[in-house]
């Protein structure tokens, strides 16, 4: 059974990091798309970034320049390095792979697989 895992999450003060992982198994993980996707209280999902099979990175613009994709095919794992948090990032952050670049994707079943999510809160 494919399994994305979510881990990192917690309670940050504004300003503060975390830093997310998402665990991939039973799939060709260095073949897919890896998104997060969050979803704030009363909110739909936001995807707010993605890394392709070569790396290559896209970010929303309201996450740009303070959080930054990485993957490590090896571990088959993704990371988020969250930094300069804000109260309005607080959200359930999820994981989901795909093995297309899905520009118009809006909900877990656009994509192939989906992870269970991690919790973040900042709050002071």
């Amino acid at each position: 059974q494919v399994q994305l895992v979510e881990s990192g999450g917690g309670l940050v003060q504004p300003g503060g990091s975390l830093r997310l992982s998402c665990a991939a198994s039973r799939f060709t993980f260095r073949s897919y798309w890896i998104y997060w996707v969050r979803q704030a209280p009363g909110k739909g999902l936001e995807r707010i970034s993605g890394i392709n099979t070569g790396g290559g990175t896209l970010y929303t613009d309201s996450v740009k320049g303070r959080f930054t994709i990485s993957r490590d095919n090896a571990e088959n794992t993704v990371y988020l390095q969250m930094n300069s948090l804000k109260p309005e990032d607080t959200a359930v952050y999820h994981c989901a792979a795909d093995r297309l670049f899905r520009p118009l994707a809006s909900s877990q079943g656009d994509y192939d697989y989906w992870g269970q999510g991690t919790q973040v809160t900042v709050s002071s």
